[in-house]
Order: C-alpha cells, then sequence, then structure tokens
C-alpha cells in the first residue's frame, strides 16, 4: 500500500482545498495518473499516484483542508486490488459458516455496506469548499440546500440562509431540483449547457473578489506608435539573427512600465491590513490568453533584463501558457500586469486588477488615424489606446495619470528607453 500525500507546491503556498475526487474508492489508477484536484490560493493543482493499483481510501473529504505532506488517500498496489477482499471474504465464508451458520446472514449484510457506501462520493452535491465545511460544522444535508446559481453549485451564503429559515423550508429544495430538470426546451431555440472548468471557476471567483473588494479605476490615453514602429522595422531583422527571437512591442511597454514603476511606486504596491507595501523589485506579469482562459505568468526582475531577454522570457511563457506546462513558481508574486487586448483587436478596455496588485496596463489595436500635428498640420499616425485600472484606495488620480503620460513619453520617444 502507499500513501498519497500533498506535495510541496509552492514557497508561499501551504495548504489547500481538496476540490474535486477525480477518483473514487474502488477505481484503477495507474502510476503517474491524477487522482484529486486541489485548490489553492494561486491555481488548481492535480496531484498524482505513485504508484499503480486501486484507489483503497479516501482520507479526505472534499471540501477539506489539507496541508502540506499530509496523506489524503491510499493506494493498494497491483491489479485486482479492489476485487481482491470479497474473493478473500468468499473462501473464508465456508470455514465460518461450517462454525456458525447463523453468522452469514450478518456476514452478507456487512459485505453490501461498503459498496452502498462507495456510490456515495459521484453523489455529492456541487458545492465550494466553504460551504461544504460550514454545512458539516452545522449538521446540514447539503442535498437540502437550494442555490440560485446557476450551475446549481451550493455556495456559504446559501447555506446560512437555509439555517435563519424556518423548519418547513427544506421541503422546498428538493422540489424545485425536478422543476429546473424538466424545464420544457424549445426545440427551435437549442442550448447546450457546458460545466465550468475549474480554472475559469477561480478566474470568475477572482475578478468579482476584486471589484467587491478594490476601489477601481481607469485611466486612459493614447500613444503615438510611429517612433517604435520604426525603431522596430529598421532594427527587426539584425534583431533576430543576434538573439535569435523577434522584436516585439511587449519589451518596449515593459521597459516603460518598470521606468515609471520607479517614479511612481505606489503603482508597485499591494495592500497588507492597514499597511501598504512597496515592492521594490519589478516582477511584471503579462497576460495570456488559453483555451482554458486568461493566466498571467510573471516574468521576473524585468528591469535587469534586455529586450532580447524579456521577448525571450515572454515567448517561452505564453509558449509554457498554452501546452499547460506552467508552475506554480511561474504565476506567483507579479507586482504589476499588462495584458494585451489589441491582439484579438480590441479599441479600448478597462482591465480588472489582478489582486493583489493596485495597476494594470491594457494595450490595444494600432490604428491609423488622422492626427494634428499643429494648427495647421495633419498627419495619419499608427495611434494606440491605453487604459491603466489602478485601485484607489491607495493610488490618487494624479499620480495614475501621470504614470500612464510617463508611459506616453517613453514610447514615443523609445531611446529614452535605452537611457533608462
Amino acid at each position: 500500500m502507499a500513501e498519497v500525500k500533498v506535495p510541496e507546491l509552492a514557497e508561499s503556498i501551504t495548504e489547500g482545498t481538496v476540490a474535486q475526487w477525480l477518483k473514487q474508492p474502488g477505481d484503477t489508477v495507474e502510476k503517474g495518473e491524477y487522482i484529486v484536484e486541489l485548490e489553492t490560493d494561486k491555481v488548481n493543482v492535480e496531484i498524482i499516484s505513485e504508484e499503480a493499483g486501486v484507489l483503497k481510501e479516501q482520507l479526505k473529504e472534499e471540501g477539506d483542508v489539507v496541508q502540506v505532506g499530509e496523506a489524503i488517500a491510499i493506494v493498494e498496489a497491483g491489479e485486482g486490488g479492489a476485487s481482491s477482499q470479497p474473493a478473500e471474504a468468499k473462501e473464508s465464508a465456508p470455514e465460518k459458516a461450517e462454525e456458525k451458520k447463523e453468522e452469514a446472514p450478518a456476514q452478507e449484510t456487512a459485505k453490501e455496506q461498503p459498496a452502498q457506501e462507495e456510490t456515495k462520493p459521484s453523489e455529492r452535491t456541487v458545492a465550494s469548499p466553504a460551504a461544504r465545511k460550514l454545512a458539516r460544522e452545522k449538521g446540514i444535508d447539503l442535498t437540502q440546500v437550494p442555490t440560485v446559481d446557476p450551475l446549481g453549485r451550493v455556495r456559504k451564503q446559501d447555506v446560512d440562509a437555509y439555517e435563519q429559515k424556518p423548519a418547513s423550508a427544506p421541503a422546498k429544495g428538493p422540489a424545485s431540483k425536478p422543476a429546473t430538470a424538466e424545464k420544457p426546451v424549445d426545440p427551435a431555440k437549442p442550448v447546450e449547457r457546458q460545466k465550468m472548468s475549474r480554472r475559469r471557476q477561480t478566474i470568475a471567483k477572482r475578478l468579482v473578489d476584486v471589484q467587491q473588494t478594490a476601489a477601481m479605476l481607469t485611466t486612459f490615453n493614447e500613444i503615438d506608435m510611429t517612433a517604435v514602429m520604426d525603431l522596430r522595422k529598421r532594427r527587426k531583422d539584425a534583431f533576430f539573427e543576434e538573439n535569435d527571437v523577434r522584436l516585439g512591442f511587449m519589451s518596449f511597454f515593459t521597459k516603460a512600465v518598470v521606468i515609471a514603476l520607479r517614479q511612481f511606486p505606489l503603482l508597485n504596491a499591494e495592500i497588507d491590513g492597514d499597511e501598504i507595501v512597496k515592492k521594490m523589485f519589478y516582477d511584471i506579469g503579462v497576460a495570456v490568453s488559453t483555451d482554458d482562459g486568461l493566466i498571467v505568468p510573471v516574468v521576473r526582475d524585468a528591469d535587469r533584463k534586455s529586450f532580447a531577454q524579456l521577448e525571450g522570457d515572454i515567448v517561452d511563457m505564453a509558449k509554457k501558457a498554452r501546452d499547460n506546462k506552467l508552475g506554480l513558481q511561474d504565476l506567483q508574486g507579479g507586482t504589476f500586469t499588462i495584458t494585451n487586448g489589441g491582439v484579438f483587436g480590441s479599441l479600448l478596455s478597462t482591465p480588472i486588477l489582478n489582486g493583489p496588485q493596485v495597476g494594470i496596463l491594457g494595450m490595444h489595436t494600432i490604428q491609423w488615424r488622422p492626427v494634428a500635428i499643429d494648427q495647421e498640420k495633419m498627419e495619419n499616425r499608427p495611434m494606440m489606446y491605453v487604459a491603466l485600472s489602478y485601485d484607489h484606495r491607495i493610488v490618487d488620480g494624479k499620480e495614475a495619470v501621470s504614470f500612464l503620460v510617463k508611459v506616453k513619453q517613453l514610447l514615443e520617444d523609445p531611446e529614452k528607453l535605452l537611457l533608462g
């Protein structure tokens, strides 16, 4: 037999919550196969079995908080482990029957009980870890708790509301579910239901949490990209030959952001209780779109890296994100985030903060527009709208606007980035 333990997750993560069991007792497990999904404050992690065999026992339930190094399941080595117990019981049954025939019915009843218990995990009500914990503490049956969640997921507030209702209220819970399931479907208006992935659920929760806790505000400006585009055009071939990576826009924006953050350090800070934590390092998160949702890997020590190193790191991170090969260390500790909706054609947007960060810069598509050069002259210029969302609790409007103006000035005169 082998214990399945919670592995080392990351330096700052010491515990997680059992989000979902992927294998149930009696299921065959291959070595390296995922058996359980843990939810941490950073990302969701699937834990593998180091032993091939049969999952004999789940030591923790969905919703339980577990510590790093703690055993959460037991795997019985070898094939057919799940069926070995019944076989042994059958062999011993005749011997016991000869001694005491009257004990046989009791033994048969005892054998049936584990089989019934094994079906329970698959019948679990979908509920958040907090809801499961509260329900256990209050002795509440989650199957009796009604919820307004469109996916049927029971939340903590649903359990709170259920506890405060009169005793007659539980009768309404079971009746409401069949009514929803039996709702007639108009064949002329087909629909498709798809369960949200755990990552999408986590993203949704964090975005809502940020909007509920931060005093978020967005300021806008526009950048004339003429100088950057001319520089890229002149240097892109030589840059690629020297560094084996293409010169993109992200390295210019990352450099500009780092210089501006040095001048306006509150945008590189976070709130911890009643304290402001100013970070004297620059780990810049770069949002990457994947099939499973938006993810933000972090480029470490961006202030110490060249254009080529920044471009290389960004390309590598984006590839790892799309191949689902990012580790927890790749996603932790960002101090500021850059997101580029322009690659999808977005002209303008208000990006949402990537908590606990207090600033995020949104890039957008480049459009040629007529621009007034002076009172008499106009020219067509490649223009980009940029947006800075910030937490107004610690960042004032003057500082936010000045930060964005600084980024604009640096990009419209990219030689300053080299001097900076």
